[in-house]
């Protein structure tokens, strides 16, 4: 009693000090100790894990890619000696074989001479293009061939075999051994390709390395390509011997830990992860030394303990400082209030009741309390209710996904002459003025954009970024089906069917916004002349913009950070798009295409030489007019490339699609002229119709807008 009685008599301030100081000094020194031990096993668990699923995609990869060299050599074969080897069907198979897969070098198909025990060479096809890209006398093969004599006949047998070939040529390349049957014959293909497709999908290896070896431990695939040209053999590393004492030859991934030793003789630890691709026997291998992922582990105790002193002392200090104020009433209404708002009840009387007249601590976290309450309230305002709801239940999918999409950007010419005409006209009220202005203009745009079926991405400024196809369920795991299959034909079909209709819709929508923008500058002028007498006279100012449209593959998502998260889509179409948009100034248009999504929609909306200028009549209410631009460019990762201007859509009908929004709606006709039947048939139309001047393409530069497309001389 005498001890509590005392207890009673310190400050509250000094009994929190001394209780806090000795929780830190506990829990700061148990983490301290047991922090080495969490952190190593968490971080051997993820490396792991992470190993075991490089080592299966890898693996995974490498069987697709044999799978997709053994089934279209194959299927050459098939072609070749269905037709006759000296046909002009075959010539033509084979050209075209080589000239949509250029990294196979050479295929030849082999038999066995009674007599001699020896080889016959009966169908030699070779890739002229690649042994002179690359520099490889073709006689090389000749010696290559003799050197295997004894696997080709084991393949005409019936066993498959991967053979490292790069010593032989000097280069990285492999050579696939597949038994063939033909005629009642059992025959071997060896096909000779490079390996620069696998070692892309294995990677640089920074930390884990994967390599690929055969039945025979010879190495096959290497980061280290001096160790592949070398024709080195593996039979000795620990790794392989561990292997091969698990007998273990499905193809199912397993994983082990295992010794070796480093240059100084010092035992190290590796995680390591391997499966058997039953396509000529090889396996993939991967590993990831220890004491590389247990670096920071170190680094980790030594913090620990300074921050323990740091922690400490801040401690002390703000508890003697600030406990011997009145917190622990206050502190109940805040956590009451923070309750409120993980519930999603933003307007409950227990925030407004919360003091903001304090002036200490306390009174600022109440009033960041209800400021956030009235940034909530505003942020439902500008979200989709049934998002934020998901959002909050953790039911949105934060993994991005692929997607084949159409993409598109606007942007209002000379923008920043417009924002100081607001400037100098208006002073401190032209940020009013200039929202109001692009609110009206922006919500004319958005309109047509949801209408057709298009998503707003975001706005920069007077920029817009809209996504076709970005919400929809974009499944593209019929790409990993052999191509001979149905299914795979049949998904390939609908999936670009969707595309298609992503496109078409895109275009329709940037259409009605030619329309809308027609009108646009219509209302402004009258709005203009209405307040021209007025001392400050309001106006809205006469505009032109510029619209990009490119359909490709994006990766689409909830993407960015904790601290800010948006649904967008990102990559190189996206760019594109972009760099297309800001393309129109040069092109003298106001919407232009790329040739991505020209050559998608041509066979079946747009009249041209490749379908004899006749489209399905099924179509016929969505046919697109476009005209080539006369300028070639060259695009990084595109080669020669054209952007083609969009015309019209003839049969487009601004009333019902306006209609559909707005029953009310009520057609202009002097602005109907921009579209639909009584819309332009031309570019030169076009540009007179919107005052836009003709350009002088001779004097074009392309380069000028983007690095990355030249003008060719």
């Amino acid at each position: 009693m005498y001890f509590f009685s005392k207890i009673k008599k310190i400050p509250l301030s000094i009994k929190l000090a001394v209780i806090i100081g000795a929780i830190v000094i506990f829990s700061l020194s148990t983490v301290t100790i047991l922090n080495s031990y969490f952190i190593s096993k968490d971080i051997k668990m993820t490396a792991k894990n992470n190993n075991l699923t490089i080592n299966s995609r890898s693996a995974s990869s490498v069987k697709n890619e044999l799978s997709s060299v053994r089934s279209n050599v194959l299927q050459l074969l098939d072609l070749i000696n269905s037709a006759g080897n000296n046909s002009a069907i075959a010539k033509q198979a084979e050209l075209s074989f080589f000239e949509r897969n250029q990294d196979i070098a050479e295929i030849f198909l082999l038999n066995t001479e009674e007599k001699t025990m020896g080889t016959t060479l009966i169908i030699h096809l070779l890739n002229s293009r690649f042994f002179t890209s690359n520099e490889i006398d073709p006689d090389i093969s000749k010696t290559f061939l003799q050197e295997i004599n004894e696997i080709i006949k084991n393949t005409i047998n019936g066993q498959s075999v991967v053979i490292n070939a790069s010593p032989y040529y000097k280069r990285e390349l492999l050579a696939l051994t597949l038994s063939y049957r033909e005629n009642g014959l059992n025959q071997c293909a060896l096909v000779l390709f490079s390996m620069e497709k696998i070692t892309d999908i294995l990677g640089s290896g920074e930390i884990n390395e994967t390599i690929i070896i055969n039945d025979n431990d010879d190495l096959l695939v290497h980061s280290d390509l001096e160790k592949v040209l070398s024709g080195q053999n593996l039979k000795n590393h620990p790794f392989i011997k561990k292997i091969r004492n698990t007998n273990q030859n499905n193809e199912e991934t397993l994983e082990f830990i295992y010794d070796t030793k480093d240059e100084r003789g010092k035992t190290k630890k590796y995680f390591g992860a391997y499966q058997k691709v039953n396509i000529a026997d090889i396996w993939v291998l991967t590993s990831v030394p220890m004491d590389v992922i247990l670096e920071g582990v170190v680094t980790t105790r030594k913090n620990n303990l300074f921050l323990m002193g740091i922690v400490l002392f801040i401690s002390l200090i703000l508890i003697i400082t600030f406990t011997r104020f009145a917190i622990s009433r206050p502190l109940r209404h805040l956590t009451a209030a923070a309750e409120e708002i993980q519930k999603g009840n933003f307007n409950t009387a227990i925030i407004t009741a919360l003091d903001t007249k304090r002036r200490d601590e306390i009174g600022v976290l109440n009033k960041s309390t209800q400021d956030e309450q009235q940034f909530l309230n505003t942020f439902a305002k500008f979200t989709n209710r049934a998002v934020a709801k998901a959002i909050a239940r953790k039911e949105i999918d934060f993994e991005p996904h692929l997607k084949d999409v159409t993409i598109f950007f606007s942007d209002i010419r000379g923008f920043t002459a417009i924002s100081d005409g607001f400037k100098n006209r208006f002073g401190e009220e032209s940020p009013k003025q200039i929202i109001a202005f692009l609110n009206d203009y922006m919500s004319r745009m958005v309109n047509c954009i949801t209408i057709s079926g298009g998503t707003i991405d975001k706005f920069e400024g007077d920029a817009i970024m809209a996504v076709w196809g970005i919400l929809r369920d974009d499944d593209l795991s019929y790409e990993l089906l052999p191509e001979t299959d149905i299914s795979r034909v049949k998904k390939e079909e609908a999936h670009k069917l969707h595309v298609k209709q992503d496109a078409v819709n895109a275009i329709r929508g940037t259409i009605a916004m030619r329309y809308a923008l027609m009108k646009y500058n219509k209302d402004a002028e009258a709005f203009t002349k209405a307040h021209q007498n007025e001392s400050k006279a309001e106006y809205k100012p006469h505009i032109r913009i510029g619209c990009g449209l490119n359909t490709g593959r994006a990766t689409c998502g909830i993407m960015g950070s904790e601290d800010k998260m948006e649904y967008t889509a990102i990559g190189d179409s996206v760019n594109f798009a972009s760099r297309t948009e800001s393309s129109n100034k040069p092109c003298g248009t106001d919407i232009l295409i790329t040739e991505d999504t020209y050559n998608l929609l041509k066979n079946d909306y747009i009249r041209c030489k490749e379908n004899n200028y006749t489209i399905p009549e099924e179509n016929t209410a969505y046919e697109i007019i476009v005209e080539k631009i006369p300028v070639e460019f060259e695009v990084k990762g595109k080669g020669s490339q054209h952007f083609y201007g969009v015309v019209n859509m003839p049969e487009f009908n601004i009333k019902e699609f306006f209609g559909t929004t707005d029953k009310n709606f009520i057609l202009d006709k002097d602005c109907a002229k921009c579209a639909g039947p009584d819309g332009p048939k031309s570019l030169k139309e076009v540009r007179k119709l919107l005052g836009i001047p003709n350009p002088n393409f001779k004097m074009v530069n392309l380069n000028e807008e983007e690095n990355k497309i030249q003008v060719k001389k």
